[in-house]
Order: structure tokens, then C-alpha cells, then sequence
């Protein structure tokens, strides 16, 4: 069962962490090591939705963890990002070796960082696309981001009179988005003549962008299509080439995982989240909602 989880429930880490630290509401480290006071760090099963953003740096040992439907593998040397109000199920974690830092930042917070957002919006970072949401790090941008997340960590504990530590949080923040800006376009330099033309990375994030925004009212290819002013079939053949999935099944991902999240937390009944979603009528959402989950809303709703 998805539940939201806010970020005072991860103030339970402190029990089995090795190092944690959090400021007020803001944001939440912590260091969790295989074995802590000869007990390991336990992780819920259930599905989870996190309203904010959170990193993940591990240094040793594999987790697997699933996000928005993607499954990703988290081992040594990796940062993982998992972007705000993602559905996160952590499959697999009980590797004895498993040794990463967590850092948590509240949605508000998140929104005061000192950041460039043209800048991270023209960049054409692996972060963006869905299904890449880590980056294996040499030692070197390993050494980088762990002594960020460890300077948060310090300005929390040190600075006692709590007069610029959230000043000094959203700056070290800000230099760890740069820095992982940073190492995904040496990145990008690298792999320049095996991946597509920079003009159709531009049309796979501005759809992104637009399913976004637009996935309660419109599920037709061709009203992206229409936004980007591109024929609906070349949209379809860049997003299959460029993700790897089909535009239809980026959208209809998107209105699934909503509709999921409105039948278990919204209070509103089938017929009402039906109209919500734009549907003509309480049957048309029916059959698209058990054709790609294999089960009726009300049965979803039920579980």
C-alpha cells in the first residue's frame, strides 16, 4: 500500500544510523553503516511517495530500489537522486555490506536553494530522464559529493546557535546540484557521438516538461505533438529512441500512478476521480485503468 511519507518520519533513522543530523523541518542526514549498535538499519517494504527530494550516496554493499515503476540498482560509488512526490519501493536492501549516506531535503526548503533554474533546465542531465536517476561516480566526484553531504552534515552539529545554518544548507546545496550538473556533462562529452542530436534531447525534456503539467487533461500524442509543433509520429520515434518507452506509455505512466494515488489517499469515489482525470464517464477510466493495471479501480481501491 503507497503512503505519503513526510520528513519527521525519517527522524526514525537516528536509531540505527551511525551519523545523523537534521535542522528543524529542513532536511535529514544520515549515515547508515552495515551494522550500528549490533542492529541493521531496517527499511519499509510498502510503497512510499515522499513530498520532497532526496540523494543517496553509497559507498559500499547493493540496494534496489524501485521508482515510479523503474527499477534501479544502487551500488558502490553511486549517487541516486529521487525527484519530489516519486513512488519509491525499496525492493532489496539486506545486503550486509550496504553502507550510503541519506540526505532528505523538505519540499519548501528545496525551493529556497540558490540555484540557477534556466541553467538546470537548459542542461541535458541524465537526472531528467526517468529511468536514469544515478550516476556511477569515479573516486575522485565520489571524494566531492561525500564531503558535501558531510560539511551538511558538520554545519548542522557544529553551529550551535543556529544563526546561519540554514543559510549555509542551501549554499552547500546548491554546490552539490552544480557539481552533479557538472560531472553528468563530462559525461555528455563523452558519449557525444553515440547519443542523438542535442535538438532531440531538447524535444524528450520538453515533453517530459509538458506531460507533467498537462497528463490530467490530455492523453493524446498528438497534443504534445501539437505544444512542440512536431508531427505526432516523429515525437513518438524520438521518445522511443531517446527513453527507450513509447510517448503513449510515458503518459499513460503518468495518469496511472496518479490515479493510484487519488483512489488510496484522495477520499473521492471512482466516478469523481474519473472526471478528475478527464474521462467522459466512470467506464471509459474503468476499462483504461484495468487495461494497464489488470485491475478495476474500485478493486485497487479496495487492496
Amino acid at each position: 500500500m503507497e503512503k505519503h511519507l513526510h520528513i519527521e518520519q525519517l527522524f526514525e533513522l537516528e536509531r540505527v544510523a551511525n551519523a545523523f543530523s537534521r535542522h528543524e523541518s529542513d532536511y535529514v542526514y544520515a549515515h547508515i553503516s552495515p551494522l550500528f549498535n549490533g542492529e541493521r538499519a531496517s527499511f519499509p517494504t510498502r510503497s512510499l511517495r515522499f513530498e520532497g527530494l532526496t540523494f543517496l550516496l553509497c559507498h559500499s554493499g547493493k540496494m534496489v530500489i524501485d521508482v515510479n515503476l523503474n527499477r534501479h540498482v544502487l551500488t558502490s560509488n553511486m549517487i541516486m537522486f529521487i525527484p519530489p512526490m516519486s513512488i519509491v519501493n525499496i525492493e532489496e536492501c539486506d545486503d550486509p555490506n550496504l553502507d550510503l549516506q541519506l540526505l532528505a531535503l523538505n519540499h519548501d526548503f528545496m525551493h529556497t536553494i540558490p540555484i540557477d533554474l534556466n541553467t538546470w533546465a537548459a542542461s541535458n542531465t541524465q537526472f531528467k530522464a526517468p529511468e536514469r536517476l544515478s550516476i556511477q561516480l569515479t573516486d575522485g566526484e565520489f571524494d566531492i559529493l561525500n564531503k558535501i553531504m558531510g560539511l551538511m552534515h558538520s554545519n548542522t552539529v557544529e553551529n550551535q546557535e543556529d544563526i546561519y545554518i540554514r543559510s549555509i544548507a542551501r549554499n552547500l546545496m546548491s554546490a552539490m546540484f552544480y557539481q552533479i550538473l557538472e560531472f553528468s556533462h563530462r559525461r555528455e562529452e563523452d558519449t557525444e557521438n553515440e547519443r542523438p542530436a542535442t535538438r532531440r534531447l531538447s524535444y524528450v525534456n520538453q515533453f517530459m516538461a509538458l506531460v507533467k503539467n498537462h497528463f490530467r487533461e490530455e492523453r493524446s500524442v498528438g497534443f504534445y505533438a501539437d505544444k512542440l509543433f512536431i508531427s505526432p509520429k516523429y515525437l513518438s520515434l524520438i521518445i522511443k529512441e531517446v527513453t527507450g518507452k513509447s510517448a503513449t506509455a510515458w503518459i499513460d505512466q503518468c495518469v496511472i500512478l496518479e490515479a493510484k494515488n487519488l483512489l488510496k489517499f484522495s477520499g473521492k469515489n471512482v466516478q469523481q476521480i474519473a472526471y478528475e482525470l478527464n474521462f467522459t464517464n466512470q467506464s471509459s477510466f474503468g476499462k483504461y485503468f484495468k487495461h494497464l493495471t489488470g485491475m478495476s479501480p474500485t478493486q485497487y481501491q479496495q487492496s
